[in-house]
């Protein structure tokens, strides 16, 4: 009898055991995810978080408050997300400009110490000029530069950027123009309009709103054909300018969270993003339609895009 009463009891404590990982493991997510935007309020990074993060709340289940912690590139933020635990609680916007500063030398990371959840954007790169101002076309402006070597200033995000490797590159073809970091979306913008600079390095969705107003203007989009939204702006290979870093947006996390948590994540934001509400959001943007990528490319699409800007930055000096 005895031993009949341990054999239960031995069964019973096993299944016990056998099921303890299944009532005592953690939901994910059960609390607020935190979004780091690492760009200024009201750019182009602010408005694709707190866009596509409110979207996906209710697919996780959670609120994600986005906060903005701007400068250096997007570094500053970046300290913030590898400073945080690896438990998929802290997320951030990463894009192309904050890629340069890794194969430029001024970030203290590598694509190694990230994992890539999606890419949410892909957008076309333009310059802007004043429309009430004296350059009328894109040949304007660059005969003005070839005339003028260094007068004419460009507002961009900042050094070491595509912002500042799109505009060596015009100078190594003879239109030399001077960049002006200007890290603050609104301020950047302010900059052209109030003319502290003569030209805005820039992506149309991001200042729709002075396109709208005609206080601004594209004069050229670096892209290898033209945009079906600006049908009569010349683009910059049929010019003859092989130069089309378009300006990415992302969304990653530290490395370290496990595989689930970011396979959550990632499923999550793509389901956002099949929406109505971002697909009209992208649309406005003027975002390239093939924009998402999740985790299984993106990595690897990472590392090729920072051997790409490696090359254009040996090429006009920037690196060794």
């Amino acid at each position: 009898m005895f031993k009949k009463m341990s054999k239960v009891v031995g069964l019973t404590i096993l299944l016990i055991a056998l099921a303890l990982p299944a009532w005592g493991a953690e939901k994910y997510p059960d609390r607020p995810i935190d979004f780091i935007c690492t760009w200024g309020v009201g750019g182009g990074a602010d408005q694709m978080a707190r866009t596509v993060g409110k979207l996906a709340e209710k697919f996780l289940g959670v609120a994600i408050p986005v906060s903005n912690v701007p400068g250096a590139s997007g570094n500053t933020g970046m300290a913030n997300l590898l400073s945080a635990k690896a438990d998929g609680y802290t997320i951030a916007t990463y894009i192309a400009d904050t890629l340069g500063t890794i194969p430029g030398g001024t970030s203290r990371y590598k694509p190694a110490d990230f994992e890539w959840i999606v890419r949410t954007q892909v957008a076309p790169s333009f310059l802007f000029v004043k429309t009430e101002g004296p350059y009328k076309n894109i040949q304007d402006l660059l005969k003005y530069a070839k005339e003028n070597p260094g007068k004419l200033r460009v507002a961009a995000t900042g050094f070491g950027t595509v912002d500042d490797i799109t505009v060596r590159y015009l100078a190594s073809k003879g239109h030399k123009m001077t960049t002006v970091p200007v890290p603050q979306p609104g301020e950047r913008y302010a900059s052209v309009l109030g003319g502290h600079s003569e030209v805005l390095y820039e992506q149309a969705g991001d200042i729709k709103q002075y396109l709208e107003a005609k206080q601004l203007r594209p004069v050229i989009i670096f892209a290898h054909k033209r945009h079906p939204a600006f049908p009569d702006l010349p683009c910059s290979v049929e010019l003859g300018y092989d130069i089309t870093l378009p300006q990415f947006r992302s969304i990653v996390t530290k490395k370290g969270v496990p595989a689930d948590r970011v396979k959550i994540l990632a499923d999550s934001f793509k389901q956002a993003m099949e929406t109505p509400e971002w697909k009209k959001f992208a649309e406005q943007q003027f975002l390239d339609p093939e924009s998402y990528m999740g985790p299984d490319k993106f990595g690897a699409w990472i590392n090729a895009e920072v051997e790409t800007m490696r090359s254009f930055m040996k090429t006009f000096g920037m690196v060794k």
